[in-house]
């Protein structure tokens, strides 16, 4: 290769530049084609365990690297013949190590003189490496990655994931670059780890410039492994995107020192948002739940005398709180109690702000206090002695009940707490007497009467839209809230971030489909979505993580007892968990009957869905 281009070099003929131009277009196709032979050979022939095999095919993994963005204009033109001879070069020493290295492990004779030449060949490596970065390859175009998705810590969490399994693999084309993910995984650790103590307020394009290097880092070392313009990722696009990384870094790292050590602090791009508080007047219009009705009143008005709490579990927007104001306001048994009190918990609340409304509540007065002033002990003073009924909605934490529920005595009055939460950890964690209520969904009749009560009030529903609206009514499938998505959005905001991948896997199955909690902890482990503990197996974490998504009423249990637990999820919490997928990129659906639905963007994992009535061999293609 070196001696023809010495003689073509000189030569003016154009028919010899036609050649030479033929030549560098074949030939990285030729060389990139006996490369993976070469690589596939080695597979077969050396055991990995063979001292300098490994290096070897990091050596092979960068040629490949090389040849497959050959062709594409990347390298200045005046320099690729050189760059392409000394390519073949290499190739040829990697070629005759390969053979060498073969026949002493065949005749099981030291390796030593090998591993000397492999090292010689590491060095030859490495400066070709420098020579790519300062004389043949153009300097590429300055480009600025932009964060795509919505949920920041999300993405973060599922990068971790994708980072560590990176590092756990024996891939060759992820040996090439190795030692720079672990280098940008541990930066990126320190940086999410130190945002958990910095204040969201002051940081927010801190906070964005993190995400944007973060999905860079991603973007950049993906396109290595795979080899799509993995040349100029490696040698110019990973190592500015390093110190891009190590400047943020530096930079945290110096907000965290300034902060005290014994302060409150918020976390940055916390995805919780606070549970806007429900309007009473909204939950006027009541449909079904007679016999629950009954029971409530039942449990509040007999009973035991000691103080108890009548929980109401369910799935978000479920009706929890309307079957709970029903009660609250009904007329036939409000004088059994001597005072009364309605509170609405955010996730957020203030525990002061909270006791304070109770207290105006049980007082009829409209008082403030001063800090100096324990509330709590001044709403005991007037709930002793006295039978009282007080309802906790919306209350999410245990920790919530805890505090909330001190100043309430329980004395033998024959008083009443009744709590609502889509928990049910949280209700068990409150119970005293009565089992927890868990909601049942609206029938079809139910959910067509208050749907039509709430379009169009006392009005006729016209005859033109009957059947859209109960074509509505049924897609709600018992689901008594309009706003249905935006109430299951608030519970999803409420979980950490590991649930919440757990939670969206399930938008991978079909809907109306039960589903094998064994089979989807089988595709968590595989996902990398749990990780063992020094307590705990992975087995039990997965059957944690199950396990608070069905006390988050998320998902529903259905068969609990036997070899074959299975469960199911609701369609509009399907549909949910779809859109959030696709949202934050974590994979796509494809659908037979719906080629659209596929996205600009290509996601984590790829999901196929078809019918036999319309897929067929030839309008169905995937990737072209």
């Amino acid at each position: 290769m070196q001696i023809c281009y010495t003689n073509f070099k000189a030569s003016p003929s154009a028919e010899v530049g036609c050649f030479i131009k033929q030549l560098l277009e074949t030939s990285p196709d030729i060389l990139r084609e006996y490369l993976i032979h070469l690589q596939e050979h080695m597979v077969t022939v050396i055991t990995p365990s063979t001292s300098g095999a490994r290096n070897i095919h990091v050596m092979i993994e960068f040629l490949l690297v090389i040849v497959t963005d050959m062709p594409k204009d990347i390298i200045h033109h005046d320099k690729l013949f050189d760059l392409l001879a000394r390519v073949v070069a290499l190739t040829r020493e990697v070629s005759t190590l390969v053979r060498e290295l073969e026949e002493k492990s065949r005749n099981e004779e030291s390796t030593d003189e090998t591993s000397r030449a492999t090292r010689d060949l590491v060095e030859n490596i490495e400066l070709l490496k420098e020579d790519l970065e300062k004389v043949y390859l153009k300097a590429p175009d300055s480009c600025q990655w932009c964060f795509p998705m919505s949920d920041g810590p999300l993405f973060m969490h599922l990068l971790h994931i994708h980072l560590k399994d990176l590092l756990d693999s024996n891939s060759y084309s992820i040996a090439l670059i190795k030692e720079e993910i672990g280098q940008v995984k541990e930066d990126l650790e320190f940086i999410r780890s130190s945002f958990m103590s910095i204040e969201q307020e002051f940081n927010k394009d801190l906070w964005a410039r993190v995400l944007d290097v973060a999905y860079e880092a991603k973007d950049v070392i993906n396109s290595i492994i795979v080899r799509d313009n993995g040349l100029i990722h490696r040698m110019f696009s990973l190592p500015i995107t390093i110190k891009k990384i190590k400047l943020i870094k530096e930079e945290v790292s110096n907000i965290s020192e300034k902060i005290p050590k014994n302060r409150s602090l918020t976390v940055v791009n916390c995805t919780k948002k606070t549970v806007e508080r429900k309007s009473l007047t909204a939950a006027k219009i009541i449909v079904g739940f007679k016999e629950e009705t009954n029971w409530l009143i039942s449990k509040l008005t007999s009973g035991p005398k000691d103080l108890d709490v009548i929980s109401i579990t369910g799935m978000p927007g479920s009706g929890k709180t309307t079957l709970a104001y029903k009660v609250y306001n009904d007329e036939s048994f409000c004088s059994h109690f001597d005072v009364r009190a309605w509170c609405t918990v955010d996730q957020e609340y203030n525990e002061k702000k909270l006791l304070v409304k109770l207290f105006n509540q049980v007082t009829c007065l409209d008082l403030k206090f001063s800090d100096d002033i324990d509330v709590a002990d001044e709403l005991r003073r007037k709930l002793h002695g006295k039978r009282y009924l007080i309802v906790l909605d919306d209350e999410w934490y245990t920790t919530t009940w805890d505090e909330l529920t001190r100043p309430f005595p329980k004395v033998e009055k024959g008083s009443r707490i009744i709590l609502t939460t889509r928990e049910k950890k949280g209700a068990f964690h409150g119970k005293c007497n009565t089992d927890p209520l868990n909601l049942r969904l609206l029938s079809l009749e139910e959910s067509w009467e208050l749907f039509e009560k709430r379009a169009f009030g006392k009005e006729s529903y016209p005859d033109d839209l009957l059947n859209v609206g109960k074509e509505i009514a049924q897609n709600c499938k018992g689901f008594p809230l309009v706003e249905l998505l935006q109430v299951i959005e608030l519970s999803y905001d409420h979980l950490p971030h590991h649930l919440k991948l757990c939670f969206l896997y399930l938008a991978r199955s079909l809907k109306d489909t039960t589903l094998d909690r064994d089979v989807l902890k089988i595709l968590w482990r595989a996902e990398g979505f749990a990780e063992q503990t020094e307590m705990m197996s992975l087995e039990e974490v997965m059957e944690i993580y199950l396990n608070n998504l069905i006390s988050s009423s998320f998902v529903i249990a259905l068969n609990e007892i036997g070899n074959f637990p299975t469960f199911q999820i609701h369609d509009l919490v399907h549909d949910f968990c779809l859109i959030k997928a696709k949202e934050e990129k974590l994979f796509g659906k494809i659908s037979s009957s719906d080629p659209s639905s596929s996205s600009d963007l290509m996601p984590r994992t790829v999901v196929i869905d078809y019918d036999k009535e319309h897929f067929e061999h030839n309008n169905f293609v995937l990737f072209s």
